[in-house]
């Protein structure tokens, strides 16, 4: 099966791989003066720096209404992405399964995984990725039941399965047989006892909201159930990283993604700014306690700056994996970062 190759070397053979595994998450950003089609090549741009450098796996994000994002039509992202690259595995992180019918998602995936065989994952979440209007504007119900979500994601792994379920009455092709690897997202406990009874690989958004991180995370390990995909628990964390060659630059390029969280919390969620000066002494102490919990999942410096403080994150949660997160507004520089932190943090 697809997944099995994928896992083995995570959770049976750690000789054959770095013991940290790193991934990318990127949410095709568009940078101040740039447009959506810079920003999705751009993705596909930093997809080859990140093969080259040794990444894992690279997912895109799925948001809608975002003006700063053009990562909406996810699956047509990964599918230029993984056109433009040969080894490096792509997904999503994730696919907002109450957005979509399963069977849809099983479709679009399997034809990704049929264009690109053993190369596809497939990270769902339960969020809309977006606000209400959008959600509706979406075809969502606004009856849902959020409750739904894992019955989707069991209906949805029937469709990629070798066997049809009992009544399953429709086949999802391309997708049946695929056996692409599932895995849940989350930035609450639920998504980690999902994954657990599930038996599922479980990523969570620490990169943005680590408050319940080592709560979920200790959850997910205590009660989970192995399954035909995975043996072991399997731990994806998101982590912020700015790698440059001073402190002082890496602090100035973590000024464009701090000023787009800030804006996005405060309602003005736009492009991702350009980088500011003096950004740390131009916040409110509002703003300040928001930095300050965001940045206990982040590394910011030079080489060996990065290296210790990704050292002490993976000391306290003993993570599986990290899949990092670097919103820089200019593409060499993030693709410089992106290859600064694997140097750093590789072969811890």
């Amino acid at each position: 099966m697809a997944y099995e190759n994928d896992y083995y070397w995570s959770t049976k053979n750690y000789s054959v791989m770095p013991m940290t595994v790193l991934s990318v998450l990127d949410l095709s950003p568009i940078a101040e003066g740039g447009d959506a089609r810079q920003a999705l090549n751009n993705s596909r741009s930093l997809a080859q720096h990140a093969e080259a450098a040794g990444y894992h796996r690279y997912w895109v994000a799925e948001h809608h209404n975002m003006r700063g994002i053009a990562s909406a039509a996810t699956s047509v992202v990964i599918g230029h992405i993984a056109a433009g690259t040969s080894k490096i595995r792509v997904g999503s992180g994730g696919i907002m399964l109450p957005n979509h019918s399963p069977l849809m998602v099983a479709e679009q995936f399997g034809t990704l995984e049929a264009l690109h065989p053993g190369r596809i994952d497939l990270g769902l979440g339960r969020a809309p990725g977006t606000d209400g209007v959008t959600a509706h504007a979406l075809r969502r119900t606004l009856n849902s039941d959020p409750n739904q979500f894992p019955q989707d994601v069991i209906e949805l792994k029937g469709y990629l399965g070798d066997q049809r379920g009992p009544g399953q009455r429709v086949t999802a092709v391309p997708g049946e047989g695929s056996n692409i690897p599932l895995y849940i997202l989350g930035s609450s406990l639920f998504g980690a006892q999902l994954a657990a009874i599930l038996g599922l690989p479980f990523a969570f958004a620490s990169h943005f909201a680590p408050e319940a991180m080592m709560r979920a995370i200790a959850i997910y390990r205590e009660e989970f159930e192995p399954s035909e995909q995975l043996s072991k628990p399997h731990v994806i964390l998101g982590y912020n990283i700015c790698a440059a060659d001073t402190e002082e630059e890496a602090m100035l390029l973590r000024s464009s993604g701090l000023r787009a969280f800030l804006n996005l919390r405060q309602g003005k969620a736009g492009p991702l700014p350009k980088p500011e000066e003096d950004f740390e002494n131009n916040l409110t102490e509002m703003e300040k306690s928001l930095m300050t919990q965001v940045s206990s999942a982040a590394a910011v410096g030079n080489i060996d700056q990065v290296r210790a403080q990704t050292a002490e994150f993976l000391a306290k949660t003993g993570a599986d994996e990290l899949i990092v997160v670097a919103q820089i507004h200019d593409h060499e520089a993030r693709c410089k970062s992106y290859n600064l932190a694997y140097q750093a943090c590789a072969d811890l």
